[in-house]
């Protein structure tokens, strides 16, 4: 009897052994998996029961959470939504996360290792804390400003303060309402379906996520060159460039849209957007040089956030001459992100210094203790003070005397450079207007703002300074609000 009694009890051990076992491999082992199984609905409704926490600009909430009573609790909403899209991108139930909602998602739904009171604490308990808050460098009249102005036109417009890297505004046009996107319902599924549809692609990001030829802006660029290698040692001076101007190794010439540059000196040329000098400038400077200027102000960066993920801009790193000359007034494969093009007009405003862009200035808790903050650093130095403060120069005739007379603002230093991009077989295609600038008020130690403005179905003759018509006026309605000082 005790042999059956001792037989017994090792296989209730035996059984007890493999239920541990078991309970080990679904718990430690498999815990994963199962948490990851697309049948597993916990975590997707642990994570929509609380409400998500907010993005702010300046003192103001620009989202919210809606109880829905439902399964999935928490919808997110949005005020003002097609206005800030371009900076809080969207949180849906169906479709996932964009931009900050995006990259800041740890802050927002309470994940984040920053929020819990003891390091590992969500690890260990598997808990989450009450949704951060995400507060944003935008200032809210600047974005309001840039937004009207543009008046649903497709463009974008992207604003910096030049000391700092600070994204004063970020406007995409024409935009869309995240919230129609928040939750699960069939309505959700066919207001993705038709924003998808839509032409005018309202979910692109044109700030951020779009390139295009900047044409003459990018003269900004080859100046910058041609002074740092001294190809241009004064900048007031006749070049030896003749009108027109026969692309190196072919038969092609270059005109130019406006008299008078034929020899024209540098300063001249920006002035009035003279393609014959600026190509013979870049082919002088030669490939190399005017690739590592390029890339100083940024091009070809495609690791640049903000914190979202910048789409890069181009500059060819293998061209021939003539590819060279039109590349060098923004033409050929040269393409450049609206933010890429106010990086270079901050490199100017800033003597020579491009500060790195940042888009969120810090993260706290929702009972507001910052658990993140940023600190403005420095990307890069594309040319020397020297070189800047010349630019500078020629950037503020350009607007008291040249095409960008439009974005003038009494009182203040504005420089700027206006641009036609051409594009299309024969440039027959629709042009974009460019405008780039920066804005210094007289008595300040350095400009507050700089800006770059890029409208894509201008109602433009396609010519060198159309950007001074359909751009620059935006522009100006950007800096003008920039100088009021920083109320939100």
């Amino acid at each position: 009897m005790t042999r059956y009694i001792r037989r017994a009890a090792i296989l209730c051990l035996i059984l007890l052994a493999a239920l541990l076992v078991n309970a080990v491999r679904v718990q430690v082992l498999q815990a994963g998996e199962l948490r990851d199984s697309p049948a597993n609905r916990r975590p997707l409704i642990a994570r929509y029961a609380d409400p998500r926490g907010d993005i702010v600009v300046g003192s103001r909430q620009v989202t919210g959470s809606k109880d829905t009573r439902q399964q999935l609790r928490y919808e997110r909403t949005y005020r003002n939504g097609p206005l800030y899209a371009p900076v809080t991108g969207y949180a849906s139930q169906l479709y996932g996360t964009t931009l900050l909602e995006h990259t800041e998602d740890g802050i927002l739904a309470g994940t984040d290792q920053l929020l819990a009171p003891l390091p590992l604490w969500n690890d260990l308990t598997r808990s989450r804390q009450p949704g951060g808050r995400v507060v944003t460098t935008i200032r809210a009249s600047l974005q309001e400003a840039a937004y009207k102005a543009l008046a649903g036109r497709r463009g974008a417009v992207a604003a910096l303060e030049p000391s700092t890297g600070r994204i004063l505004a970020l406007v995409s046009s024409p935009s869309y309402d995240p919230g129609l996107l928040s939750g699960n319902s069939a309505e959700v599924v066919a207001a993705w379906t038709r924003l998808n549809a839509t032409a005018t692609r309202p979910m692109l990001n044109r700030a951020i996520r779009q390139t295009y030829p900047p044409g003459s802006a990018f003269k900004i660029v080859t100046a910058a060159a041609a002074l740092d290698a001294r190809v241009v040692t004064d900048p007031d001076a006749p070049t030896d460039a003749r009108d027109p101007y026969v692309l190196p190794g072919t038969r092609t010439r270059l005109p130019n849209r406006v008299p008078g540059c034929d020899r024209a000196s540098l300063s001249y040329a920006l002035r009035f957007s003279c393609n014959t000098v600026m190509a013979s400038l870049g082919v002088k400077v030669g490939l190399g040089r005017m690739l590592e200027t390029a890339e100083e102000f940024g091009f070809n960066d495609a690791g640049l956030r903000i914190p979202a993920g910048v789409a890069a801009s181009t500059f060819d790193r293998h061209m021939s001459a003539d590819q060279l000359a039109l590349s060098s007034i923004g033409q050929f494969d040269t393409a450049a992100t609206p933010l890429q093009m106010a990086m270079v007009a901050a490199a100017v405003a800033n003597g020579g210094e491009l500060a790195y862009p940042y888009l969120v200035d810090r993260a706290t808790t929702r009972g507001g203790d910052t658990v993140r903050a940023a600190l403005p650093r420095s990307y890069r130095r594309p040319m020397n003070p020297v070189t800047a403060q010349l630019l500078q120069g020629m950037m503020i005739e350009a607007v008291e005397k040249g095409g960008g007379r439009r974005a003038a603002i009494r009182g203040v230093r504005v420089g700027g450079k206006t641009g036609t991009a051409q594009h299309g077989v024969d440039n027959s295609a629709m042009p974009y207007a460019w405008f780039i600038s920066w804005a210094q008020k007289r008595d300040a130690i350095r400009p507050s703002v700089a800006v770059a403005v890029v409208v894509e179905d201008a109602e433009a003759n396609r010519n060198e300074i159309s950007g001074g018509g359909d751009a620059a006026p935006i522009a100006r309605a950007v800096m003008v609000a920039a100088l009021r000082g920083t109320k939100r």
